[in-house]
């Protein structure tokens, strides 16, 4: 498989290297975890998030884009709308490093070579895989390090809105919630085996993270054809 990957992308980069537009820029905004610890809120940051973003300009329409983005994940009982969590008051934070790669598509064209006003929404998916410690919560409710870290896989689904600010800078807002194939984010499930006892919460329910911020990039490189493509 990453054999054929690696065709595939000298495939493309081979095609028209000359002709081609990319952009490369930043991150910032805030993180909110949905599951089960802490608010079942979707958008309601509570932790920053920051990151670089990469795209490869395809066509005015579509892009291939990669990410990276950190925070430090948080959930807090105290913060739910339902009293039982309210009551229970458990709490967690874990760093999380996401990888991100996956495709952007416009609602209308973005070419940045037009001349005029250019802004659209957008919308992007693809894979990502996030890096978190792992922990436990005891008994007696306390959160325990297992001294270990985990790789969740999971979707991201994306709704922004860009527009170009100059001739080489692109501004855009976006809400990202992420739904990982792991229920150990917020140590409701162990990750070591022999723990399975101390679970509890949905275990039929996985875990969901919401990225909610803006992007700033750079854009380079030849006017592209997209004819071609």
């Amino acid at each position: 498989m990453r054999y054929f990957i690696l065709i595939l992308f000298g495939l493309f980069i081979s095609k028209n290297v000359d002709a081609q537009i990319y952009e490369v820029g930043v991150f910032f905004g805030g993180s909110n975890f949905v599951g089960d610890v802490g608010s079942t809120n979707y958008i309601s940051p509570n932790q920053p998030a920051m990151g670089a973003i990469v795209k490869w300009n395809r066509s005015p329409r579509h892009s291939f884009r990669a990410s990276i983005i950190y925070t430090d994940l948080e959930g807090v009982d105290s913060k739910s709308n339902d009293p039982r969590r309210v009551q229970r008051d458990y709490g967690f934070e874990t760093g999380l490093l996401e990888i991100s790669l996956g495709m952007e598509f416009t609602f209308m064209d973005f070419d940045l070579h037009t001349i005029g006003f250019k802004g659209t929404p957008y919308i992007y998916s693809g894979i990502t895989i996030a890096n978190h410690d792992n922990y436990y919560f005891t008994p007696t409710g306390d959160y325990t390090s297992e001294n270990t870290s985990s790789w969740a896989y999971g979707i991201p689904m994306v709704l922004g809105y860009k527009t170009r600010m100059s001739n080489q800078l692109v501004l855009a807002a976006e809400v990202g919630a992420r739904y990982t194939f792991s229920d150990e984010l917020d140590g409701s499930v162990p990750d070591s085996a022999g723990r399975e006892s101390l679970s509890f919460g949905n275990t039929n329910s996985n875990d969901w993270y919401v990225f909610s911020g803006i992007t700033l990039t750079y854009t380079f490189g030849r006017r592209p054809c997209y004819c071609n493509f």
